[in-house]
């Protein structure tokens, strides 16, 4: 059963998944930063310095009553909170990543698309005199014999 295991991981697309998956999970956190640090604060201060980590609304005040004035002090005080900034930086996140995607499959796309209106290079050609198909390096036709001129 090791055996089958060990067969199945070392497979080149289950290697080549794990390594998109590792890849992903840092592109994913290189644009969570992106969001938290240098997209939101500037949006935060057009808006009136707003923190968008922490906008929340307490479900149930904690052990300690409210009013709580970040999040981390709502948690803190074990307050049942709703998280609409976290919620909103995720989805700003999923649609940075999200596009990023749609530019990589884009290009993949155009590539392939390009490819394949290449022409083929042909590996075949005709004898010219009895009209048969024969490689196209031949000098002499593999049917009839004739000699082909190069």
């Amino acid at each position: 059963m090791f055996k089958e295991f060990k067969e199945f991981a070392m497979r080149g697309n289950v290697v080549d998944m794990a390594v998109g998956i590792i890849i992903g999970a840092a592109f994913g956190t290189i644009v969570k930063s992106l969001v938290d640090d240098i997209i939101m604060p500037p949006i935060g201060l057009l808006l009136g310095r707003v923190d968008f980590s922490n906008i929340f609304m307490v479900i149930r005040s904690g052990k300690i009553a409210g009013p709580y004035t970040t999040l981390a002090d709502a948690k803190a005080a074990g307050a049942v909170t709703m998280n609409l900034g976290v919620f909103f930086n995720t989805v700003i996140s999923f649609l940075i990543i999200a596009f990023a995607v749609f530019l990589i499959i884009k290009q993949i796309n155009a590539l392939k698309r390009k490819e394949a209106t290449k022409p083929a290079i042909p590996n075949t050609k005709e004898c010219l005199y009895c009209l048969s198909t024969i490689p196209i390096k031949a000098s002499r036709c593999s049917h009839c014999t004739s000699e082909l001129k190069l």
